[in-house]
């Protein structure tokens, strides 16, 4: 857990009560070389964060070829953050590739973690115009939305109460 507490804080300051919040809702899950932490076909119900091990997102091509775009190392999340947030069927997996540890939230636990003590959705799209400002006009706003983590209608009226 002290893992992921140093890691929040590389973001900003946490009170006791916060990381009590986020310790008290994490659960300890182990998995094993080759086992699903997220399946295609499913909705993803869990975001987690990675202790020990290494997993990677992969799918089959129409040919039914394995193949593997992205690895995730520990100290880090592992979460299809589109497909976990829309709560949509995930068209990819994500497979153990060593056995690992992780630290895992539920989908509600999560947004009760993030709306409680992460940075609101309008501060995010501020950090975002002041971190990236050349990609803001040449991207569509679904895929800033994304991102960002919200609808693309929050990030709509977020623009608009801005201007």
């Amino acid at each position: 857990m002290k893992e992921l507490i140093d890691y929040i804080l590389q973001f900003g300051e946490l009170i006791k009560q916060e990381i009590d919040s986020i310790t008290s809702k994490a659960t300890l899950l182990e998995l094993y070389k080759d086992d699903y932490f997220s399946e295609a076909g499913k909705i993803p119900r869990q975001v987690g964060f990675v202790l020990e091990g290494i997993f990677r997102f992969c799918y089959y091509n129409n040919k039914g070829e394995d193949i593997t775009n992205y690895f995730i190392d520990q100290n880090s999340f592992v979460i299809d953050y589109q497909k976990f947030g829309s709560q949509i069927i995930a068209s990819e997996y994500i497979q153990a590739v060593t056995d690992c540890k992780i630290i895992v939230f539920s989908k509600t636990d999560w947004d009760e973690i993030s709306n409680t003590i992460a940075e609101d959705a309008t501060t995010r799209y501020l950090s975002f115009i002041e971190k990236f400002p050349a990609v803001l006009a040449r991207t569509p706003l679904s895929y800033i939305a994304s991102y960002l983590g919200i609808t693309q209608q929050s990030l709509s009226r977020i623009r608009k109460n801005i201007r």
